[in-house]
């Protein structure tokens, strides 16, 4: 609990997920004063709440962040669980200064500084770093209210197993991977369609094998070709509409009985209708139709006429001091994901405002007098 409603550090950072804990590391090696504000009740939690049977698409030897790797067997495939705990472990490990609960509600500039606040709390800061990542605010379409009452409807945001679920056909909504691997869960205890089509298919599957011979050069190439420092990178950056079906693919689908349909276009007597026309009955929809930013409580000269942010790899010249971190395609096509956003926060720890000579001073000394000196060595050197 804070004595006093408001705090005065080197850097907020907004966000305890893997972004967030990542910088947190760097800027602990360097002697920053700073702090994390996260709106979850624990460390994890944007993990934690996710459904029941959720899996990484990696394996354990790519989920590690810095300084600390994925425990266990590096070549299975970790659940949503052991990700949560992992990202408990590392904020424990590293003693970083995580304030869960905290849901920021605006940034604005103050002097030179900023000002984070939550409430009636405020946080005032020479630097600010949105560590918020891309799931934000669910997204479902404007007709989504015109079902009839008696249909449930949640978002892939919600849904945790098929016991939410009351008997009868079951319309999921988006044929991502979160769509296919959700219609895969459900089709076992209900009737189950899906709408859509995928943006793609990865021609492999997330196997032991593949962990061990194919992921590594996959990763390589989502890490280090398919960047926005060459043309093929940018091209590929425009052109993202959402990653290829990884794991479930459509004949998975097929084969556990799921029936494809049409996209779903509107709502007719309160059922949904497709674009044959058609208005299946159904008892439930899920729609896992993504999600949508939402920086409106930024109040800061940082973004373009769509709302999104202006940034080369995270850092906003035009209001030095803003950052961030996390989002799809910052820089490479994994940077939002745990494999690639250690990368990114090494190159905002370097590229960030200096903290005042003083108050790193101040940090290194509380610090070594804590006995905690191996937080603060210098980040390692080279390219990015």
């Amino acid at each position: 609990m804070m004595l006093d409603s408001t705090e005065t550090v080197d850097t907020v950072v907004i966000g305890g997920g893997q972004a967030g804990l990542a910088l947190g590391r760097e800027l602990a090696r360097q002697g920053r004063e700073f702090v994390i504000l996260d709106a979850g009740r624990r460390v994890g939690d944007a993990w934690r709440l996710r459904w029941d049977s959720l899996q990484l698409f990696t394996p354990a030897k790519f989920d590690g962040l810095p300084g600390m790797p994925f425990p266990g067997d590096p070549l299975a495939f970790p659940g949503k669980d052991d990700v949560a705990s992992y990202l408990e472990d590392y904020a424990s490990r590293f003693d970083l200064p995580v304030r869960t609960g905290v849901r920021v509600d605006r940034v604005r500039r103050e002097g030179e500084g900023f000002v984070a606040s939550a409430g009636e709390r405020r946080w005032e800061s020479r630097n600010v770093v949105v560590a918020t990542g891309g799931c934000q605010v669910p997204k479902v379409p404007d007709f989504a209210d015109q079902l009839a009452d008696h249909i449930v409807q949640l978002h892939s945001n919600d849904y945790r197993n098929p016991s939410q679920l009351p008997a009868g056909p079951v319309l999921v909504v988006g044929m991502g991977n979160s769509g296919a691997e959700i219609a895969r869960d459900v089709t076992a205890n209900h009737p189950t369609s899906i709408a859509g089509t995928p943006s793609g298919e990865l021609p492999v599957r997330p196997t032991r094998g593949t962990a061990r011979f194919v992921l590594p050069v996959i990763r390589f190439a989502g890490t280090h070709v398919l960047t926005r420092g060459n043309p093929v990178g940018r091209a590929a950056a425009s052109a993202f509409r959402g990653a290829p079906l990884i794991r479930t693919k459509v004949a998975d689908l097929v084969d556990a009985g799921v029936q494809r349909v049409p996209r779903v276009t509107g709502v007719r007597a309160g059922q949904p209708v497709l674009a044959d026309g058609t208005t299946p009955e159904v008892s439930s929809v899920i729609w896992c139709t993504g999600y949508r930013d939402d920086f409106g409580w930024i109040d800061l000269p940082a973004f373009d006429e769509y709302g999104e942010p202006r940034h080369n790899r995270g850092v906003v010249e035009s209001v030095p001091g803003l950052y961030f971190l996390g989002l799809e395609f910052l820089y490479a096509f994994t940077s939002a994901t745990i494999p690639g956003v250690g990368r990114d926060a090494r190159y905002l720890a370097r590229r960030m405002r200096p903290a005042s000579p003083a108050t790193t001073r101040a940090n290194v000394g509380r610090a070594a007098r804590g006995g905690r000196l191996a937080h603060l060595e210098p980040a390692a050197g080279g390219s990015s």
